[in-house]
């Protein structure tokens, strides 16, 4: 098994994206600066940052080294804070305050500093958070109050100052005190700059480096929250801010943030939040890096690296040597098995013997249907060991493991196919003459007859690259390879850790009880046409699995519903198969109404009315004027 952190180690050959970064860090004529590291989720982005990382400070447990000072800083483990602005800027000042070099130069300010973002908290976060508290520790003899309330609260009479502190009437109390003004917070900001800057000169680093990582796994809130903090260092010199997300959770989250509403055309309102978007992005992110997808070579090269590193441990060292030399001369081709034939033991080579012949075959494959993501492959690999492993247990005979990672790679690419090939060959003795008939029409690139025939899901060059791989599954008993994976095939896709943040995300945004017409915008600007076939599919297999789960929930269907409306493809054979599996009597009769509304959007819906069970209310209610 494979574990599914993020790593220094450079299986992938993104060395070289790493070196880039860190060279624009050391121009000092670009500082400050904001890098975005961008790509999808698991694309390597992590990876990236730790070798930045390392580039920087080497092995220096304190994060200093030739004159820079680097804090690694990850947006998810502030989750639960109520202030992710407040810890990440406290997160700095904490990491001047404790170094043992920088430490005792900067006391004053680091001080200073850290009551600026305790007036920041107070300023942001309301005050039954952060001022009601403090207040009540005044009067209990506290003195580490912020400097402004205690010069307010001490022209107050105790006795009087205790009972408005008491009940509700606190917090519009503090409010009266407390006055928000813009020109005030301007100040504070340019106060806190100067102060920071201060600092900075004062313990003579050269520059700070903050690298930020997994802002793309935060709520909206608090990667906005994260944002903002760095907004505040945007003219502090000596400065570079390096962010890792995924782009497309980025813009999600300030859209929701900063996004104008209207009754006006709708087109003119999501152009402008497109604007609002792109120019806070232009503005935060100087440069913007995006990380380019595996190739099919690399994707070769990341197989063989990982196998290598699961069964050699410790030696695997030694390959990795070799791997990062061969990379200095030749990017392009296969780093494979026979590249260290030479560096490895007899018996090590035997290790690996069994992976060779699988690895490339796997890679173009893999490489379409998991888009040469590295996490889904590794995911997809730790899915595969485990199976392997159950194979063994089972003392299954004759069983082809190159068999099963075909079939895997469809089952994690489209899960419909994957099922498809299920319903035929469980019903053929586990040999299904369809599927033979396709990959006799693919090797003749017969697409045409493929889509007239079946459909146009099997005619996609994705799909007729799979048909046309090996091993070719005609005339091959599947029931033991479907029996192995049989756990998937009442679930959404192969484990929901495959499925990326921004799906998630999206499926719940789509089954959440909404008002007006925020469900079809939500459709018409998020996934008509907006996703790609991956993901749509995920999608749909995510909705599909809710609404297995909960069919009393009227949220899904209206969310089936409205992708129907919009006519968005398979939503109708994938809601046909929910409403054969589930009890029919448990779904709400009110959503005959909705069928009949969309009925001249998208006429196909009638072909649902006759699906539900007979003996239900839902099919009484939709058919009764039939």
């Amino acid at each position: 098994m494979w574990a599914d952190n993020e790593t220094s180690d450079d299986l992938l050959g993104f060395k070289v994206h790493a070196d880039l970064i860190v060279d624009v860090i050391n121009d000092n004529d670009v500082l400050p600066v904001t890098i975005g590291v961008f790509g999808d989720w698991g694309s390597g982005k992590s990876s990236i940052l730790k070798i930045v990382e390392k580039e920087l400070i080497g092995d220096d447990k304190d994060g200093f080294k030739d004159g820079t000072l680097v804090l690694y800083f990850n947006g998810w483990v502030f989750e639960g804070y109520d202030d992710a602005k407040a810890a990440l800027l406290e997160s700095i000042i904490e990491k001047f305050a404790k170094h043992k070099k920088l430490g005792p130069k900067v006391k004053n300010e680091t001080v200073k500093l850290f009551k600026s973002v305790k007036w920041m908290r107070l300023m942001g976060l309301g005050f039954k958070k952060i001022a009601i508290p403090a207040a009540s520790a005044y009067l209990t003899g506290g003195v580490s109050l912020i400097p402004y309330l205690l010069n307010e609260f001490s022209q107050i009479d105790p006795t009087e100052l205790a009972n408005k502190l008491k009940g509700d009437e606190a917090e519009s109390f503090l409010s009266s005190i407390i006055k928000k003004d813009e020109a005030d917070e301007i100040t504070m900001v340019r106060e806190f700059r100067d102060d920071f800057k201060k600092m900075l000169d004062k313990s003579k680093i050269e520059k700070l480096v903050v690298i930020i990582d997994d802002l793309d796994r935060c709520t909206p809130d608090r990667l906005i929250e994260n944002l903002e903090a760095i907004k505040l260092f945007l003219n502090v010199d000596k400065t570079a801010f390096v962010i890792g997300a995924d782009p497309r959770i980025v813009r999600h989250a300030i859209e929701l943030r900063y996004k104008t509403d209207g009754i006006e055309n709708s087109s003119d309102v999501e152009s402008r939040n497109e604007r609002i978007v792109s120019d806070y992005l232009e503005k935060l992110i100087q440069v913007p890096y995006y990380l380019p997808k595996l190739t099919d070579n690399e994707v070769e090269t990341y197989l063989s690296l990982l196998f290598c590193q699961k069964e050699l441990g410790s030696d695997f060292n030694k390959v990795l040597e070799a791997f990062c030399t061969a990379r200095e001369n030749n990017r392009y081709d296969v780093f494979g098995l026979g590249d260290i034939d030479s560096i490895l033991k007899p018996e090590e080579k035997s290790k690996l013997t069994n992976s060779v012949s699988i690895i490339a075959s796997l890679a173009p494959i893999i490489t379409e249907g998991l888009k040469g993501n590295p996490r889904q492959i590794k995911r997809f690999l730790n899915t595969y060991s485990l199976r392997d492993r159950l194979v063994r247990v089972a003392k299954i005979a004759d069983f082809k493991m190159d068999i099963l990672a075909k079939l895997m790679v469809l089952e994690y690419s489209s899960q419909s196919l994957f099922r498809q090939i299920y319903e035929w060959q469980s019903s053929q003795k586990g040999e299904s003459k369809e599927l033979k008939e396709l990959e006799s029409l693919a090797s003749k690139n017969s697409i045409e007859i493929i889509k007239e025939k079946y459909s146009a899901d099997w005619g996609t060059d994705k799909t007729i690259k799979w048909l046309n791989a090996e091993p070719k599954l005609t005339d091959i008993d599947l029931r033991d390879y479907y029996w192995i994976t049989r756990d998937q095939l009442t679930t959404s896709i192969s484990g929901s850790s495959l499925v990326s943040p921004h799906i998630r995300s999206l499926v719940k945004k789509l089954i959440e009880p909404v008002a007006g017409t925020a469900l079809t915008r939500t459709v018409a600007n998020e996934v008509k046409d907006k996703l790609s076939e991956g993901d749509y599919e995920t999608l749909i297999s995510l909705l599909e699995k809710e609404l297995t789960k909960t069919p009393e929930k009227t949220e899904i269907h209206e969310a089936f519903i409205e992708l129907m409306s919009q006519k968005c493809p398979d939503v109708i054979d994938a809601y046909t198969r929910v409403i054969n599996k589930v009890d029919n009597k448990k779904i709400p009769f009110s959503l005959a109404q909705n069928f009949k509304l969309i009925e001249s959007k998208n006429v196909e819906v009638k072909k649902l009315y006759k699906v539900f069970k007979k003996d239900s209310q839902i099919f009484n209610a939709i058919n009764g004027d039939n």
